[in-house]
């Protein structure tokens, strides 16, 4: 019997041990993916940057059906997908070059678009656009305005939440007689640098999140289609 006792007991410790180890991994995995590796589509970020003063010879007027962001944003486990429409938006071009423009995006038209419950995509898009993300009512609109252009790389200072950040992305440029359109790659922003930090592992602890943890890091396309004015 007292060898039974003595067997159980050493039983139940390794049996906590395993636990407690367990437990460390878990906390060390989802660090992991808080940190994680540089991400290479990652945006390069830095302050709000000036204008840079250049001749203009010609302007699009960007057609706001047809111009909008495209966002994906994801979980530990799952992510939503959708689109920010445009509100009304300028480019600037010198020759066949683009040189400068700029951007407001309607953050009340925020739109899931992998959802197909109604309820469901309803309850998510009145997520986003209250104060634990977006707070539309006291910040309806982002914007993005073009500082400088070097070669097929793009940078702007990118508004959201009032927090204006300056990121240089890469972009593909269409010109066909009066139509112009401007087309980003897809890249990602850490969407803490604009206080979006719901259920963010920086400002939370990751193993209490578990699942429920949202990546920092979102996806953006920015689409724009123009029309000489």
């Amino acid at each position: 019997m007292e060898y039974l006792f003595t067997f159980a007991t050493q039983t139940n410790k390794i049996i906590k041990m395993k636990k407690q180890v367990l437990n460390i991994f878990t906390v060390l995995a989802l660090g992991l993916v808080v940190v994680g590796c540089k991400n290479e589509k990652q945006a390069e970020t830095s302050e709000a940057k000036e204008v840079a003063e250049v001749a203009v010879e010609a302007k699009y007027k960007a057609i706001a059906e047809e111009s909008m962001i495209m966002w994906e944003a994801n979980k530990i486990v799952g992510g939503h997908s959708g689109t920010i429409n445009l509100s009304n938006g300028v480019i600037k071009t010198k020759g066949n070059a683009l040189v400068g423009g700029n951007f407001i995006f309607d953050i009340a038209t925020l739109a899931n678009t992998d959802i197909e419950d109604a309820e469901q995509k309803a309850k998510l898009e009145g997520h986003l656009k209250a104060d634990d993300f977006f707070d539309v009512e006291k910040f309806p609109n982002a914007s993005f305005e073009i500082t400088s252009v070097e070669g097929d790389n793009v940078s702007g200072n990118l508004m959201m939440k009032g927090i204006k950040k300056n990121i240089t992305i890469p972009v593909k440029v269409g010109m066909n007689e009066d139509m112009m359109t401007i087309t980003s790659d897809v890249f990602t922003i850490d969407r803490t640098e604009w206080d979006i930090k719901y259920n963010s592992g920086k400002f939370a602890d990751p193993a209490k999140l578990g699942d429920y943890m949202i990546k920092d890091d979102v996806e953006l396309k920015i689409s724009v289609t123009a029309k000489k004015a």
